[in-house]
């Protein structure tokens, strides 16, 4: 039978305890790490989310509680009380290294059965099998720290935005269904059969109702929900940071946001963050090649369309006669490091994201070794490299096609081929993208869409070619970029009706279109509306790049897998018939249809 807490009361967290405690009588609770039984003496590792104490227990004082100590395994909830008192074997790898609790009294609260895996971030366990038992992979010291990184940052949050005036506010979780750019998770209505709710993908709406509701400073830790395909930087359910404001232009939400990840940092971090430099998204695109751009390290796209547009190489010229260009980057000092099966390796993937080929330029040896050389006319390739700046010991990579090809795939190239090279360095380097496309082609479709949602504001001075120029129609639209993550997003919104109804026709939504999707908004903005704009930043995003984790998975209490199932709770799950008949609801089975 396990022991009760009767009579004792943990005095501090075992991390907590210190040289200050030495001779004093304290009570400490956690689960046994490990036990180290020596014959006559007996140590246990104690741990609890704030670090590890070392209990000593001695057989020549109370028999015992020393033989409870030896009964004791791995992962045993209990309670000891006894003196702190000086180690004699320092350990400097943990915190309370310089000290230890000698037990008097021992209280076995909760015997554990041998877990499937070992509880420590150096044991080697495959994710399926932590994320089965994600109770018990939530023990260990790093998934704790960045839990608590988690709270700390949503900690600042409320903080910072309630001093700035901010008031939190929560908007509805069941909303109705309208068009945001992914697919919505629906939820049946059993009251109105044949209705169905949607989890919000943003609490977009709302909140802008909340600003014609004269709250002019909302935020709210938002939970929101898409149904897309997972990766790395994705979950289907995650949280924002959101706010939005009233009478205020981009400037003005970038820089309340700005505050607040300087307070974040220095607070958390002790980092200090700089005044944050803008780019706008057609510089990004044309040196990065990404709207979300790592500008740690260089290695910046330059085009060299001049120079080769009556090149003899077709690949180039034809590029640039059919509406293209030619670019390249260039990879410092790379050239014995990057070897030609290396470049073919590069080539396949690049031809798997769009590009047709990749030429390159390697500067190994004395002449440099070129993929389109023979068809270069005297001092065209000098000329080239001259304006790429390849110099010997460098690698120069070159695609010619659409922008909308070579830009996002010399992007990602020069992110793969600073990985291979290890040259991008540690710390934080944060981006204002602005100026987005408001507009953006749909090839198969042959029609524009809306870079971002329907309310967003045109930049005022293309207010006058929305018709007659879409490409060249810009957003009053930011993103804030950190270490190449997307954190955050937002706008200025439309609040003028006349504007408003203007975008959805350019959008080629029907009245009827309007009024089933986005009526009540609209018949809202009627009654007047102030100037507004806000942002929603991803708090999952933020916890990983602050505690330097790989994935999300490291920084959610209970994340799902690639497919959006959950491996410990074996969610989603079939329910039972009658559910599905109380709903109206028949399931069909994808392989039936």
């Amino acid at each position: 039978m396990a022991d009760t807490m009767a009579g004792l009361k943990r005095t501090k967290y075992c991390g907590e305890f210190s040289e200050n405690d030495i001779g004093a009588e304290v009570v400490a609770a956690g689960w046994v790490q490990k036990q180290r039984d020596l014959g006559n003496l007996i140590f246990i590792d104690l741990r609890d989310r704030t670090g590890i104490v070392q209990l000593a227990f001695d057989d020549s004082t109370d028999r015992e509680v020393f033989e409870k100590a030896a009964s004791v395994r791995s992962e045993a909830v209990i309670m000891a009380k006894g003196i702190v008192r000086r180690r004699e074997s320092v350990n400097k790898e943990i915190a309370t290294g310089m000290i230890e609790l000698f037990v008097t009294e021992l209280r076995i609260l909760s015997r554990a059965q041998t877990p499937p895996f070992e509880i420590s971030d150096n044991a080697n366990v495959k994710d399926e099998l932590r994320l089965k038992y994600r109770y018990l992979d939530l023990r260990r010291p790093s998934l704790q720290r960045n839990i608590i990184m988690r709270h700390e940052i949503a900690r600042v949050a409320r903080e910072y935005y309630s001093a700035n005036g901010f008031l939190e506010i929560e908007t509805p979780m069941m909303i109705k269904s309208t068009p945001e750019g992914a697919r919505d998770y629906l939820v049946p209505s059993r009251v109105h059969n044949g209705k169905f709710y949607a989890l919000p993908q943003s609490p977009q709406i709302y909140k802008q109702l909340l600003m014609i509701s004269g709250y002019d400073r909302y935020f709210q830790l938002a939970r929101c929900f898409r149904d897309e395909d997972l990766r790395a930087d994705r979950q289907p359910e995650f949280t924002q940071i959101d706010l939005e404001m009233s009478f205020v232009d981009a400037e003005d939400v970038m820089e309340m946001n700005e505050g607040f990840i300087r307070k974040l940092f220095k607070e958390v971090l002790g980092e200090e963050v700089q005044p944050i430099e803008r780019m706008t998204y057609r510089d990004a695109m044309n040196r990065f090649g990404s709207d979300k751009p790592d500008a740690r390290f260089g290695m910046e796209i330059t085009d060299i369309s001049d120079i080769v547009k009556d090149s003899g190489f077709s690949v180039f010229s034809g590029a640039v006669q059919n509406g293209g260009s030619v670019r390249g980057i260039v990879a410092k000092g790379a050239a014995a490091k990057i070897s030609r099966k290396e470049i073919d390796k590069l080539t396949e993937q690049v031809k798997g994201i769009g590009a047709k080929g990749l030429a390159y330029i390697r500067y190994n040896d004395d002449t440099p070794t070129c993929s389109f050389g023979k068809f270069m006319a005297e001092g065209e390739l000098d000329a080239i490299m001259a304006k790429l700046g390849c110099e010997k010991g460098d690698v120069a990579f070159i695609v010619a096609d659409k922008n909308k090809v070579t830009l996002p795939v010399l992007g990602a190239l020069r992110l793969t081929v600073a990985k291979q090279l290890d040259i991008i360095p540690k710390g934080y380097k944060f981006l204002w993208i602005t100026e987005f496309p408001f507009f953006e082609w749909d090839d198969e479709n042959e029609v524009w869409n809306a870079m971002h949602h329907p309310f967003t504001m045109p930049m005022d001075e293309c207010l006058d070619y929305l018709e007659s120029d879409k490409e060249n129609v810009r957003a009053k639209a930011y993103d804030l970029v950190l270490n190449g993550i997307e954190l955050l997003s937002g706008s200025i919104r439309i609040t003028d009706p006349a504007l408003q109804q203007r975008m959805f026709q350019l959008l080629g939504l029907t009245d009827e279109e309007i009024a089933v999707k986005f009526g009540f908004l609209v018949d809202a903005y009627r009654y007047a509306a102030p100037p507004h704009g806000g942002s929603g930043m991803g708090l999952d995003r933020l916890a990983m790049v602050m505690c330097e984790a790989d994935s999300l998975r490291d920084v959610i209490a209970f994340p799902k897998v690639q497919n959006a199932s959950e491996l410990m709770s074996a969610c989603p799950a079939e329910v039972d018939e009658k559910s599905l008949i109380d709903l109206g609801i028949a399931v069909i089975k994808k392989d039936e249809e």
